[in-house]
C-alpha cells in the first residue's frame, strides 16, 4: 500500500501480522491472497495516516526473545502524540539503553508496533525503516509529538 511514508507491505501468518516492511514483499508472495486481516490492517493503517486512528487494533506476534517483545510492549504502551526515551524504557525493564536501542531496531512492525515514539536522552535516536531518522521525524510530525522538532 503507499503511504505518507512511503509505499509498506504488511505481512500475516496465522491470523497475526508479523511484519511492516517499508517498499516490496519479504520473500516475494506478491501474488499472496489478501486477507479479511491484510484488510484491516490497511484500512487501520489509512485511518492512521488519515488522523482517524490514534491506536492499532491487531492481532501482532513478534518472533524474537522475550526481551524483544517486552521492548514492544513497552513501545506499544507509549500512546499517540507521546515519546519516551531508550533509558526510560530500560529502567523499567532492568536492562540497559543500548539492549532497549537494538531491540527497537529489530521491531518487526514499526508504525503499528511505535518505535518512533522512542528517543535517545539527547538525540533523535535511530530508526530501521526506509528514510532513517527522516522518517522518524515525519512520523512524530504526523502525531504532534516531540513538540521540539516540530
Amino acid at each position: 500500500m503507499d503511504s505518507p511514508f512511503g509505499q509498506l507491505s504488511v505481512v500475516e501468518d496465522n491470523g497475526a501480522i508479523i511484519r511492516l516492511i517499508w517498499g516490496g514483499v519479504a520473500g516475494g508472495k506478491a501474488d499472496a491472497p489478501e486477507t479479511d486481516l491484510l484488510r484491516k490492517a490497511e484500512a487501520q493503517l489509512q485511518a492512521y495516516y488519515d488522523k482517524q486512528r490514534t491506536r492499532f487494533d491487531l492481532p501482532l506476534r513478534v518472533a524474537g526473545s522475550d526481551f524483544q517483545r517486552a521492548v514492544c510492549d513497552a513501545m506499544l504502551a507509549i500512546p499517540f502524540g507521546e515519546t519516551r526515551t531508550y533509558g526510560q524504557i530500560a529502567d523499567d525493564l532492568g536492562a540497559s539503553a543500548q539492549a532497549v536501542g537494538n531491540a527497537c531496531g529489530g521491531n518487526p512492525i514499526p508504525i503499528i508496533i511505535p518505535c518512533h515514539r522512542v528517543l535517545g536522552a539527547d538525540s533523535l535516536g535511530g530508526f530501521s525503516g526506509a528514510g532513517g531518522v527522516e522518517t522518524k521525524v515525519a512520523l512524530l510530525r504526523h502525531e504532534g509529538a516531540a513538540g521540539l522538532l516540530i
